[in-house]
């Protein structure tokens, strides 16, 4: 069984900064999805275990995944958080295979989620 624990949520105001990070193993690529309330989960970004990555439309060019030992980060680039990415992040795991990316089917394992709030 394996067990993902978020961390580095928080409430920050528009074009502030955070730090996402996941602490997994054995993974063969790891994905962060975001649920906005009353909105479907959506894939934000994901990294392969050989440092491929991949970013859905909407964050691309503002946020960065990257991976160090065990450690999954997800993080924006120039404080650049807008209010439209108020939403509980989720990372996920996925252990054998090489596909990767935004579709939620495609991991095995999930965290419990940590808020984000940009006002």
């Amino acid at each position: 069984h394996v067990q993902l624990v978020e961390s580095g949520g928080g409430s920050v105001q528009a074009g502030g900064s955070l730090r996402l990070s996941c602490v997994a193993s054995g993974y063969t690529c790891m994905g962060w999805f975001r649920q906005a309330p009353g909105k479907e989960r959506e894939g934000v970004a994901a990294i392969r275990a050989d440092g491929i990555t991949s970013y859905t439309d909407s964050v691309k060019g503002r946020f960065t995944i990257s991976q160090d030992n065990a450690k999954i980060t997800l993080y924006p680039q120039m404080n650049s958080l807008k209010p439209e990415d108020t939403a509980m992040y989720y990372c996920a795991a996925k252990m054998g295979g090489l596909a990767c990316g935004h579709k939620s089917s495609l991991y095995d394992y999930w965290g419990q989620g940590t808020q984000v709030t940009v006002s």
